[in-house]
C-alpha cells in the first residue's frame, strides 16, 4: 500500500499513483528556518541586506549580497519549502555545502529554482529544469509552476540517497559516492571540482543569482 508523506504547511499533495518518499520514523519533527538567526552569508557572519526576513519570508531584494547558508550542518535530513519568482528568475537550494575558498555549488549538489518559461532551452533540459539536480538529473516533464505562483518543494537526503520532489511530483532520485555517480560527475560541469557532491553532511545554501526570488515555509526534518 502506497504510505504519502503529507505536508501541510505546504499544501503539497504527493502523487499517490507514482512513487512517493519513503516514511519517516517516529519521533522525526520539523524544525523552522524562517528565523534570520538560523542564517548567515557564506563565508560571513551576518546576514547579508540584500536578503530580507519578513513575515514568513526571505527575500533576495538584488544581487551582490552573496549566497546564505544554515548555521547549522545537516546529514540525514528532509528539507522542505516554496519558492516564487519573478519573471526571468534563477536561484538554486544547496546542500551538503562546505565553506571553502570557493563558491557553495563546488562542494554542494543544487535543487535548481529557475523561471522556466524565460530560460527556453534551459529550462526545458531536464538536467537544467526546474527541480533538477543542477547539470546531473531531472525529469523530462515540466512541473513548474509560472512566474508569480509558489512552487512546493522537497528534498530528501537519507545517507547517500537523494531525491528532488516539485509540486508534488519526483523530478530526480540519485545515490551519491556510486561509480554512476562518479561517471556522471565525470561527464559534466562539475568534473573540474574535486570537492563537488563528496561531503557526508554540511550547510544549506541559497543562491544569489543576481535575480529576485522569494522563498518561504522552510522546515527541516533530520533523519536517523
Amino acid at each position: 500500500m502506497n504510505r504519502l508523506l503529507l505536508l501541510p504547511a505546504l499544501g503539497l499533495l504527493l502523487n499517490a499513483c507514482g512513487t512517493t518518499p519513503a516514511p519517516v520514523e517516529a519521533g522525526a519533527s520539523w524544525t523552522s528556518l524562517m528565523d534570520a538567526s538560523s542564517w548567515r552569508g557564506y563565508r560571513k557572519e551576518a546576514v547579508p541586506e540584500q536578503w530580507v526576513f519578513e513575515g514568513d519570508t526571505v527575500r533576495l531584494t538584488g544581487g551582490g549580497g552573496g549566497d546564505l547558508i544554515t548555521r547549522s550542518q545537516y546529514e540525514s535530513f528532509e528539507l522542505r519549502f516554496q519558492y516564487k519568482l519573478e519573471g526571468r528568475g534563477n536561484s538554486g537550494v544547496m546542500y551538503l555545502v562546505q565553506e571553502t575558498d570557493g563558491p557553495t555549488y563546488a562542494t554542494g549538489p543544487e535543487y535548481q529554482v529557475l523561471d522556466v518559461t524565460w530560460f527556453g532551452d534551459k529550462g526545458r533540459d531536464p538536467k537544467t529544469a526546474a527541480g533538477a539536480n543542477y547539470a546531473m538529473h531531472g525529469n523530462p516533464e515540466d512541473d513548474a509552476r509560472p512566474a508569480g505562483e509558489w512552487n512546493d518543494c522537497l528534498i530528501v537526503v537519507r545517507g547517500g540517497h537523494v531525491e528532488h520532489w516539485l509540486n508534488g511530483r519526483l523530478q530526480c532520485s540519485y545515490e551519491l559516492w556510486t561509480p554512476e555517480w562518479e561517471a556522471a560527475v565525470e561527464g559534466c560541469k562539475w568534473r573540474n571540482f574535486p570537492d563537488y557532491g563528496r561531503a557526508t553532511s554540511g550547510h544549506v545554501a541559497l543562491q544569489d543569482h543576481g535575480d529576485p526570488v522569494t522563498f518561504r515555509g522552510f522546515e527541516v526534518r533530520e533523519l536517523p
